[in-house]
């Protein structure tokens, strides 16, 4: 999600091939062994198989936004690093042999952090979006999926609105596209954001050679 929303700020066009990992096509380890999603292979062949290294590759290409201008690494490693651990272990006890409520305590206790530093800054690094805001709200809308009625009667305004916001968004729309799982031979589904013949960036059918 965080890769797909920094390709759609980038305006970077792209063929999306949406694969079902219980069936991972040969292509996708072909191009990354470890068969984990997102993998982005370039024009030029190079292969990213990280979603945060896809986005700073492409907003490194293009910016419009100013999304690198706010961000935080070490706020951003925070979040790949403690708040995912107790993210798994709330959403999934039984692949982890965890206790979900103390997890669930665990993550609670960062979200109070991201809080307050959105209610003085509106964002996480200012008063606008920006690559920290994308990388982190994937992971924070999983959290308050896993028990909604239970997020919701947490206090935490702030980031309550943050996360709301982010959602109804249009970027977030043009980035929750729905493709069937993708075999060798099908036709390319580009997205392109600036296409003016696909609205929103929605997925549009293209020749092979574009890229």
């Amino acid at each position: 999600m965080r890769a797909r929303l920094a390709l759609a700020a980038s305006g970077t066009r792209y063929e999306l091939r949406e694969v079902r990992l219980s069936d991972k096509p040969m292509e996708l380890l072909s191009a990354s062994p470890k068969g984990t999603v997102p993998v982005l292979v370039t024009v030029n062949g190079a292969v990213i198989d990280e979603s945060l290294a896809i986005m700073r590759w492409a907003l490194t290409a293009q910016d419009p936004a100013g999304w690198l201008m706010r961000d935080d690494p070490a706020l951003i490693a925070s979040n790949d690093g403690m708040f995912k651990h107790h993210l798994d272990r709330y959403k999934y006890p039984e692949r982890h042999g965890s206790a979900p409520a103390t997890h669930r305590d665990g993550g609670l206790r960062i979200l109070h952090d991201l809080d307050g530093r959105i209610a003085g800054a509106g964002q996480l690094c200012g008063p606008l979006p920006g690559l920290a805001d994308a990388a982190i709200m994937p992971f924070v809308r999983q959290f308050a999926a896993v028990d909604r009625d239970w997020f919701d009667a947490q206090p935490l305004p702030s980031l309550k609105m943050w996360l709301a916001g982010h959602l109804a968004s249009n970027l977030f729309e043009d980035i929750m596209l729905r493709a069937e799982p993708w075999s060798s031979g099908d036709q390319p589904i580009i997205v392109d954001r600036t296409d003016k013949g696909s609205p929103s960036g929605k997925p549009s059918h293209a020749s092979p050679g574009i890229r």
